[in-house]
């Protein structure tokens, strides 16, 4: 009896892997794990499902899905364990949490006052635009004629439209803002005048157009001095401990997690990544050794990218590299080499996943914090290939070995099948379930699977999502968090993800709710943005890591 219990169990998990295996969610391609694009084909089938169906309405959740199913029988993650205790004992130990909250509710206090300054600013701007008004059309309807008048009016409205669609944060007919001129609302300009667009962001008042790398730490999104009392402050504090002999990375975690400046973030990302030794004394000679080391492996390897074996992998990198932004960095010759070769190396010295469409992206905030070493200029405008030939060989051989040390804590993100990912997606869906139900159930009422969107924000750890200037900002707190990457991620996009619950709850339907989620309106953010969103995360981490069960159902 008991054998044929076995035996039929078995049958079952056969059963379910050959009914299935077309469908579980990460089944790749073989270039070394490769896969272009990840979901696509799922959500090309889902908006074709869409067209078919223009008016959705509200019905049952969805059965179970194939991925919820695999679920079902592997391990869950986030278990209550050894591990746990061992991650509060590391947080415990790295970071001052008293530090932390402080600088969070900070964080949000400011934003706060910032916010009411800047309504009380755009109040004042409105009446003098009013006062004004009525005395140009008091001098108008003395001076000039109906005709002169109504051409001026004209061309005031010409130019002001011109002044406010800018590239970087363009506002289409009804003002809302999107991601990029490529990602404005979808139909033909007749459908844009007469329809409301998909976009449904509240409108926003006109703000600065901010470089989409440079002065990524300087800026912010309210236009203020790029170095104010306080962040010469900040950067006097970095400088003095960086100055010893042995740097405390405990001190330097506490003082990164709320932003790194610019002139040191090169040194500190070195630093708290493990690529450079505490002791001052040995870096010059570790930089040296690692440099020499991976310039081995491209004499070792680079030649072979072309051989039976090696082929597809460097194809697909060849491929993928010019998809990547920003555009103006990366489609210099110079910098598309330095990619494949840094790419191309991690492949061929990391088999068990290879190379895996997401990974490209994780080189460029490296790249563009360490060519900041060499240059005070905007880096989107900087001819690379001006640069001597010895710093792009110290900046790529950083970059890689820099890259190499993010990977090394989340490579089960890549590796066949991407499990990390697929854990990752089903916490952020059981977190956001906890956190903000109303979402979680307006999701689950429209048919959107979690895996759907987030695959791309776990995969590429919002890169995608996020201007570049945001994504090194974020990467700072990264760097500073005990497994910021592989862990307060999750948290990140947790709070992301609520942050626009409003524009998700405006949208009925399942197309209107995917192109949403592939297109949040996010050009416009700064340090500001970021540091809120950080805030909030810490504060959901705070509440949830203690405790997992407290979002399992």
């Amino acid at each position: 009896m008991h054998s044929r219990k076995k035996m039929s169990s078995e049958g079952n998990k056969k059963q379910f892997w050959k009914r299935n295996t077309a469908k579980v969610p990460g089944s790749i391609q073989h270039v070394y794990g490769a896969q272009h694009p990840p979901l696509d084909p799922l959500l090309h089938t889902n908006l074709i499902k869409a067209g078919n169906k223009p008016q959705l309405t509200p019905g049952k959740p969805k059965k179970a899905t194939t991925f919820q199913e695999f679920e079902s029988i592997t391990s869950d993650a986030w278990d209550v364990g050894d591990d746990d205790d061992e991650l509060l004992a590391m947080a415990a130990q790295n970071l001052n949490i008293e530090v932390v909250m402080e600088t969070a509710n900070k964080v949000i206090e400011n934003h706060s006052k910032l916010q009411e300054r800047q309504q009380l600013q755009q109040d004042e701007v409105f009446e003098l635009e009013d006062k004004e008004e009525e005395e140009v059309v008091q001098e108008d309807a003395e001076e000039v004629d109906g005709d002169e008048e109504e051409e001026e009016r004209e061309e005031a409205a010409e130019t002001a439209a011109e002044l406010s669609f800018s590239s970087e944060a363009g506002s289409y007919t009804d003002t809302r803002l999107v991601k990029s001129l490529s990602e404005a609302p979808i139909g033909s300009p007749k459908e844009l005048e007469g329809e409301p667009a998909l976009y449904r962001q509240q409108s926003l008042p006109h703000r600065p157009i901010i470089p989409m790398v440079a002065r990524m730490a300087d800026q912010n999104t309210s236009g203020t001095p790029a170095m104010s009392e306080r962040e010469a402050s900040r950067l006097d504090k970095f400088k003095q401990v960086l100055a010893g002999p042995n740097t405390d990375l405990e001190e330097l975690r506490k003082l990164s997690w709320s932003g790194i400046p610019r002139q040191v973030r090169p040194i500190t990302w070195k630093l708290l990544s493990g690529y450079l030794p505490a002791n001052a004394e040995r870096r010059e000679s570790t930089l040296q050794r690692k440099r020499q080391e991976y310039f081995g492996f491209i004499e070792q390897y680079y030649d072979s990218r072309n051989d039976e074996h090696h082929q597809d992998t460097y194809r697909q990198i060849h491929i993928d590299i010019p998809r990547m932004s920003p555009e103006s960095l990366v489609l210099q010759p110079k910098v598309t080499e330095i990619f494949e070769r840094i790419l191309f190396i991690w492949a061929i010295r990391h088999p068990a996943s290879g190379y895996v469409q997401g990974i490209n992206d994780l080189v460029t905030p490296f790249f563009v914090v360490y060519v900041f070493e060499y240059i005070e200029e905007e880096v989107e405008n900087f001819d690379v290939s001006s640069l001597q030939e010895e710093a792009l060989r110290n900046i790529e051989a950083d970059s890689f070995w820099c890259m190499s040390k993010l990977l090394d804590g989340i490579q089960d993100n890549y590796t066949f099948a991407q499990p990390g990912i697929q854990r990752k997606v089903k916490a952020l869906e059981e977190l956001v379930s906890r956190i903000d139900d109303t979402v979680h159930i307006h999701l689950r009422q429209y048919e959107v699977e979690y895996l759907q969107f987030a695959f791309r924000w776990m995969n590429n750890l919002l890169m995608r999502e996020l201007p570049l200037r945001c994504t090194i900002r974020l990467w700072d707190t990264y760097q500073a968090e005990p497994e910021g990457f592989s862990h307060f991620h999750l948290y990140v996009c947790a709070a992301f993800l609520v942050h626009w619950r409003k524009e998700i709850l405006e949208e009925k339907d399942f197309q209107g709710l995917m192109i949403l989620l592939q297109n949040l309106p996010t050009m416009h953010w700064g340090n500001e943005e970021v540091s809120v969103l950080l805030a909030e995360a810490y504060r959901l981490k705070f509440a949830f890591a203690d405790a997992p069960n407290h979002y399992k159902r």
